[in-house]
């Protein structure tokens, strides 16, 4: 059942961040719209899952969280049917955000309780997300090829309301000491040069992918690919990251968590540079597709399994959550309205993969500054 969640969690990212813009478009919505409607509802990710990883660490009732995000999700979505403004759709896509970032880090809290955070278990079950991201993703792009840029929401919907339904199906994970030690605090974790470091790299990474989660679809549209193949497209990358998920537990284990996310880091400003200059070559797309497998699946990893050995059980989901609320809320918002104003209809696609380029870079120099004996594990 966690592997199902995780299907359908992901296949539901799989349905909106590739095809959201091509919604937005269809509704008449210019570029600048939706760079900035994308980076409102981002900032909903800074809101969430601190708020409900505090309920959770504090009740030890991270399923019950779970399932009521997943519902009041699908409750909350529901209203984009009959919706059209620019407010009333970011009022719809916003607070369909904060309930959704209840989601995933007590799905991964659930899940690394079960499997005692062994990293090679945990990505075996984490690779159901991918699978559920690509099978989405191309049944999404052809369905708007058959139908209408509409699409995307009908399917959204389902994927939603399968979610609740199967969350209801989920078991806690087995109880563990999160007795709080006489003066210890998160913020002590928080405070430190280590954790500064890690958590700026993430956001600039994700301040980098701002082009692709937003405008990709649309620029893939501009350079005369179908919605079939930008589906197929994304979903390469994502069957590359399948795989690397597979191998992630065994890679980490070997080189640490340092060298796997310094690497990882340097490819993905190599990919976001072959966008800005091939993509209309069809093998450099294809490249930086399978950069995928780096650029997100194992940083992720990388940075889920960090978080999991530097907190502790005992502030675990205020961690995941700090990572994703900082790293994904800040970073993807500040990404998001950057790449919306730079964008211009297409015409600023290669300045903004270019600094998307940059902002990996500095990603990348920062986890190098970090001493290794604090990310060994």
């Amino acid at each position: 059942m966690l592997s199902l969640t995780f299907f359908l969690y992901f296949g539901q990212f799989g349905v909106l961040v590739p095809y959201l813009g091509v919604f937005l478009d269809g509704r008449g919505f210019s570029s600048q719209d939706i760079g900035e409607l994308f980076a409102l509802i981002t900032l909903m990710r800074i809101i969430g899952p601190n708020l409900f990883a505090s309920v959770a660490d504090k009740s030890g009732k991270s399923l019950r969280i779970l399932q009521f995000g997943a519902f009041l999700t699908f409750v909350t979505f529901c209203s984009i049917f009959w919706l059209d403004s620019f407010w009333g759709v970011t009022l719809a896509f916003g607070l369909m955000m904060l309930f959704f970032t209840a989601i995933a880090p007590q799905t991964e809290v659930i899940t690394l309780g079960c499997v005692h955070g062994d990293a090679t278990k945990y990505s075996r079950i984490r690779v159901w997300g991918s699978i559920g991201f690509i099978v989405l993703t191309v049944v999404a792009g052809k369905l708007i090829d058959v139908f209408s840029s509409d699409a995307p929401i009908y399917i959204s919907g389902v994927v939603l309301l399968s979610l609740f339904l199967i969350t209801l199906k989920l078991k806690e994970a087995p109880a563990t000491d999160n007795t709080q030690v006489a003066g210890q605090s998160i913020w002590r974790k928080v405070r430190s040069k280590v954790f500064i470091a890690f958590i700026l790299s993430s956001t600039l990474i994700q301040i980098s992918f701002g082009p692709y989660y937003g405008f990709f679809a649309l620029y893939a549209r501009d350079l005369d690919y179908s919605g079939q193949e930008t589906g197929g497209l994304i979903a390469l990358g994502v069957a590359a990251e399948v795989i690397i998920f597979l191998m992630a537990g065994k890679l980490i284990s070997q080189f640490g968590v340092k060298r796997t996310l310094l690497v990882s880091m340097l490819f993905t400003a190599v990919r976001w540079y072959l966008l800005a200059i091939a993509a209309q070559y069809w093998p450099a797309l294809v490249v930086s597709q399978l950069l995928h497998a780096l650029s997100f699946g194992l940083i992720h990893a990388a940075s889920i399994n960090f978080i999991h050995h530097y907190f502790g059980g005992q502030f675990r989901s205020q961690g995941q959550a700090l990572y994703i609320s900082i790293g994904f809320g800040i970073g993807g918002a500040a990404g998001n309205y950057g790449a919306g104003l730079i964008w211009h209809q297409g015409q600023g696609a290669e300045l903004a993969f270019t600094l998307a380029t940059g902002f990996a870079l500095l990603g990348a120099a920062l986890v190098a500054c970090i001493p290794s004996r604090h990310m060994a594990k």
